[in-house]
């Protein structure tokens, strides 16, 4: 459009100032994310306000908003004040901390339920996400501050904490048989809790110091390795040939004598015998079973059987003696 009056002469009129209400953006970024890595849309609105506050001055995005020509401010301002800032259309972008600023979007929420406000625009614009498994970050930076400042935590050991692992194994099996999802969630968050410990404690090793990167980068070797089928150029379509491969490639891997080897003996004795049995199977040997007198011999017929039957006859003796529990009970008059 012309912008010169009918005489010719530049039109030197100023415009008009906006007098819309205004747009108030509240930017949340994650701490579980490296600082600097914003959303595009987040750059955009950082850039295009003309206003930039962060109550924080420690906030770890701060540095790196400066350093791509943000200026920030270092301010705290009410909801009204917020309001008032928003005045002629202005936009302003609130860098919110780690707790979200529920002050002021309370008092805005306040402000607008009274109905004697122009209210501007409101945005909540997420300016980084959490990716899955996040929260073990957090997992991890809790552990290593326990470790550092509980008593009872700096001083435990691989192997006093063993017997832990051994319940929290056998707890998280019990929530499974029981259906419990509360408690399945519970438990496997404490199995997952030796995992950290053990590894934090890792790293204080003077001469072979490992961290839980370094358990997680095992495993995940470990699982391409033996999913050639997931990550390479091999066939399976079926679970048996699955476990196939992972046997072979395990194989490989441990470069074992025989096919006992790698079973641990401590563990209860009718798993034992299932895990004996199912070795001996799968690899096509025929093992008779020893003979001898008593109820150990006994149980270990019984477990083959088991174990050739499909059936594990650890989680079956679990069962019935859960029923044998409830039985007890209702003999002593209790609710099962």
């Amino acid at each position: 459009m012309n912008a010169n009056r009918p005489d010719g002469a530049p039109d030197t009129t100023a415009p008009a100032p906006a007098s819309g209400p205004g747009r108030v953006v509240l930017l949340t970024t994650s701490h579980r994310v490296a600082p600097g890595l914003l959303s595009w849309p987040a750059w955009q609105a950082l850039r295009e306000a003309d206003r930039v506050l962060c109550a924080d001055e420690a906030h770890p995005q701060l540095p790196y908003l400066r350093e791509a020509g943000i200026t920030v401010e270092r301010a705290a301002p009410t909801a009204e004040e917020l309001v008032d800032a928003c005045a002629g259309d202005r936009t302003v972008v609130v860098v919110a901390t780690a707790e979200g600023e529920p002050h002021l979007t309370d008092g805005l929420a306040r402000l607008a339920g009274s109905g004697r406000v122009q209210m501007p625009s409101l945005e909540l614009l997420p300016a980084s996400y959490d990716l899955p498994g996040a929260r073990l970050l957090d997992l991890v930076q809790v552990m290593d501050r326990i470790r550092r400042e509980c008593p009872w935590s700096s001083q435990q050991t691989h192997k006093g904490l063993t017997k832990y692992g051994i319940e929290e194994a056998y707890e998280l099996v019990e929530a499974i048989e029981e259906g419990d999802r509360d408690e399945l969630r519970e438990e496997l968050g404490d199995v997952l809790l030796q995992v950290v410990f053990h590894a934090r404690i890792a790293e204080e090793d003077p001469g072979t110091p490992f961290s839980i990167d370094d358990v997680a980068a095992t495993i995940v070797t470990k699982l391409i390795h033996r999913h050639p089928h997931v990550f390479g150029d091999e066939t399976a379509t079926t679970p048996e040939e699955v476990k196939e491969h992972w046997l072979r490639t395990k194989a490989v891997e441990k470069r074992r004598e025989s096919v006992t080897d790698g079973i641990p003996l401590g563990q209860p004795g009718l798993a034992l015998a299932s895990k004996l049995a199912s070795r001996v199977r799968t690899a096509g040997l025929d093992v008779p079973l020893p003979t001898g007198e008593g109820p150990g011999y006994e149980l270990l017929a019984m477990a083959v059987r088991a174990e050739a039957a499909g059936v594990d006859p650890e989680a079956a003796l679990r069962a019935a003696a859960r029923a044998y529990r409830d039985a007890v009970r209702a003999a002593e008059g209790l609710d099962a």
